[in-house]
């Protein structure tokens, strides 16, 4: 029996159900087309997408593959990987620069590649971080657009491979400070699930569009079982990286109050100050 979800108008969009429903169906294309100009505000002007297989296996049979969420390719053949991430892996950045350098790869023809002459087209990750940030990310600022440029002019090298990652903890505006159309789709995503019904400042065909796939009432019995499946596998792996994170802390703060007492036993503090300051119970310390 598939647990339902609490009461909603609009699904979260950050879940695997819903990121595909909204974004890699043909009822979608106009949402994502025009998500990804306002990402590219004037880099790119997209008019029409096809979208293309979202699984590019090894080269060899022992080789891991790579799958991705969502992939489509413009009218020039340019080529945008949309991805939700929730929480931070090792190596992400690795990662993200292995698998988005397949889509480059697989471009190359199985023969004839002299006559080829290495004519690559443009590859774009554009990846959503829920719950993270990147390390080095400047504070407050929730795009990172990342390309390949010359380390000491800055000037761009090569717009082959390029990067946008948008930060969603960063994303903080309210709706009083939505004043571009990309504030308003970051808003709208966001904060889909919490709306009760649709907000007028979220307007237009394409926002049309959004609340209509996304309402909960639109979906089929079978899509609704999909949904809430999804959305409790979230739920899921939330619980087990909050109770790491939480374990984590737990352990730096015990550390902490270990260097403590050993430094206070060290210069023969009494042991119940010991005790006091750093919370440790007196068979803890004794056993330092």
């Amino acid at each position: 029996m598939i647990k339902q979800s609490k009461p909603t108008t609009f699904i979260d969009a950050f879940v695997d159900f819903s990121f595909k429903r909204l974004f890699a169906t043909e009822d979608s294309k106009p949402i994502l087309i025009g998500l990804l100009n306002h990402l590219f505000r004037g880099l790119k002007y997209i008019t029409a997408i096809n979208y293309g297989k979202n699984e590019y296996p090894g080269e060899i049979t022992t080789e891991g593959g790579a799958v991705f969420d969502v992939i489509c390719t413009d009218a020039d053949g340019t080529k945008f990987i949309i991805e939700i991430q929730r929480g931070y892996q090792q190596n992400f950045k690795d990662r993200a620069l292995f698998y988005t350098s397949r889509a480059i790869s697989e471009q190359a023809p199985k023969g004839n590649r002299r006559e080829w002459g290495y004519q690559l087209t443009e590859v774009y990750l554009v990846a959503f971080l829920e719950d993270f940030n990147l390390p080095d990310s400047p504070k407050g600022e929730y795009l990172q657009d990342i390309c390949l440029a010359n380390r000491y002019t800055g000037k761009i090298f090569c717009e082959k491979l390029s990067f946008m990652f948008i930060e969603m903890l960063n994303f903080v505006k309210e709706p009083i400070e939505l004043h571009t159309e990309l504030d308003k789709w970051l808003y709208a995503l966001k904060h889909l699930s919490e709306f009760r019904e649709r907000p007028e400042y979220l307007n237009g065909p394409e926002f049309d569009q959004l609340f209509n796939l996304a309402r909960y009432a639109n979906l089929t019995k079978e899509e609704r079982d999909m949904y809430n499946t999804s959305l409790k596998h979230k739920w899921d792996n939330k619980n087990v990286m909050d109770f790491a994170v939480a374990q984590a802390e737990q352990k730096g703060e015990r550390k902490k109050a270990v260097d403590m007492a050993l430094e206070m036993l060290a210069d023969h503090e009494p042991v119940e100050k010991i005790m006091r300051y750093t919370k440790l119970s007196l068979e803890e310390i004794e056993n330092l």
